[in-house]
């Protein structure tokens, strides 16, 4: 029997739970993460309400090893296999990466997993492929659309036991290596129809003891977290170490430090920036330095956490009037004009999503993209011809902008992924994550991390 559902599982929770902004379709997920959110509002749906505080004892053992190396870790997108100008397996740079996840298998009611969305026949010659190559498989369930059963999957222990038994089985038909978890996000609403209750954190991390323990050989377990720490049973974000046991359990984790600012904002700004604090007046969303401190606070040993970041920009509409200061510099946050419009081929035309709320155009370009469609920049990743463009210093992130077609883009470059390069191993963090490998051109983003930290080539 497959654990994963090739046909589209029924929601049995559909309850919105307040506003949030739209996810890109086009990108791994919305990060909604403004510095001032907590949980607190947020009422319990479905089996996630539970009341339970499940005890958590991490394994002594058990975990994969990676040779105390640098983790250099990618996103394959199986829903952009298929499509236009789809970016198949046979394309795949697995000499860039340590271990690679396929993206994504989606939760559903009955706990089972669901991947008709992104191409399942696909998954078998993206294993092969990655262990021919000497690279970790992993398969990555959730997502922004996918997380919507999380919180009732391991909700009560008879939940959490029946999950574990799908992700184990998923793994030896696929003959995974690991998985990688991306809820978005425990005690928090995301898609707007998420299953959430206050102890979400803890019921996560029990459902991590014990998979670990069940786990028929050490398996590669990461997630994909937000930029500041899960929160804890009161609404809050955690802190004072309450996340040292899910740090135990997990081999790590990538803090998603992207998707701060999107079409959703009233202004355009730093889809990936390093830091905030020296600019909070204008960026009250967040920063990378100051996510990872916080998930430092919170319990985690830097050696755990990943630094994630996107082969992609976040495109604003600004009216030609408001791009440019009274000096003539292109400004760093613009005015926006409100209006939503596709950004590259594989930002989603307007759609309803699996909650049934209007999604509209998020307004992303990928890197090949922006070289190729938008033309907004050379084949080296410089500003083509004619484009206006800057530097921030504070979040340490490059925009542009088009007059002709009125984008303003936030992005990153060279200058801005040596920065984060630097960060990492100044810091000494596990490494790196990139969202995702379809969107590179020609290996330019992967390549500026890699020497960034100090990789070969490769």
């Amino acid at each position: 029997m497959s654990f994963i559902s090739i046909s589209k599982t029924a929601l049995a929770v559909l309850l919105a739970v307040g506003s949030v902004n739209a996810c890109p379709s086009g990108t791994r997920h919305s990060n909604n993460n403004n510095i001032n959110n907590t949980a607190a509002a947020v009422k319990p749906v479905g089996a996630a309400a539970v009341a339970t505080s499940p005890e958590i004892v991490p394994p002594s053992g058990g975990g994969y090893s990676n040779g105390g190396g640098m983790h250099a870790t990618t996103y394959f997108a199986g829903y952009h296999a298929k499509r236009s100008k789809a970016f198949t397996v046979e394309q795949m740079p697995w000499s860039k990466y340590t271990d690679v996840k396929y993206a994504f298998a989606e939760t559903t009611a009955n706990g089972t997993l669901d991947m008709h969305k992104s191409a399942p026949e696909e998954l078998p010659k993206f294993v092969k492929a990655a262990h021919a190559a000497g690279v970790k498989a992993q398969l990555a369930i959730g997502g922004w659309s996918g997380s919507i059963h999380f919180g009732s999957n391991v909700g009560d222990a008879k939940n959490r036991t029946a999950f574990v038994k799908t992700c184990l089985d998923t793994v030896k038909q696929y003959d995974l290596d690991g998985l990688d978890f991306d809820w978005e996000y425990p005690g928090r609403q995301g898609l707007g129809c998420n299953a959430v209750g206050p102890n979400d954190t803890l019921n996560f991390m029990a459902f991590l003891q014990e998979l670990r323990r069940e786990q028929p050989k050490p398996l590669l377990l990461s997630a994909a977290v937000s930029l500041f720490p899960y929160n804890n049973k009161d609404g809050q974000r955690s802190a004072n170490g309450e996340l040292s046991k899910m740090a135990e359990l997990l081999d790590y984790s990538i803090i998603v430090g992207y998707d701060i600012f999107g079409a959703w904002a009233g202004t355009g700004g730093p889809n990936a920036p390093l830091a905030f604090s020296c600019d909070s007046k204008r960026n009250n969303q967040g920063g990378i330095k100051e996510g990872i401190e916080a998930w430092v606070g919170a319990g985690y040993p830097k050696e755990k956490l990943v630094l994630g970041f996107g082969a992609y920009g976040h495109g604003f509409t600004v009216e030609n009037k408001e791009a440019f200061g009274p000096d003539g510099a292109l400004l760093a946050y613009p005015k926006n004009s409100g209006q939503r419009r596709q950004g590259s081929t594989w930002d989603d035309d307007p759609l309803v999503d699996d909650c049934g709320g209007a999604q509209p155009a998020s307004g992303t370009f990928t890197v090949w993209s922006m070289v190729q469609e938008g033309k907004f920049l050379d084949e080296a990743g410089n500003p083509a011809p004619g484009i206006a463009h800057g530097f921030d210093n504070c979040s340490q992130t490059p925009f542009l902008y088009d007059n002709a077609t009125q984008w303003w883009v936030s992005y990153d470059n060279a200058q801005s992924i040596k920065a984060k390069g630097g960060y990492l191993t100044s810091n000494k963090l596990a490494g790196f994550a990139m969202w995702e490998a379809g969107g590179d051109f020609k290996n330019l983003t992967v390549d500026a991390i890699r020497s960034a930290v100090g990789l070969p080539k490769a």
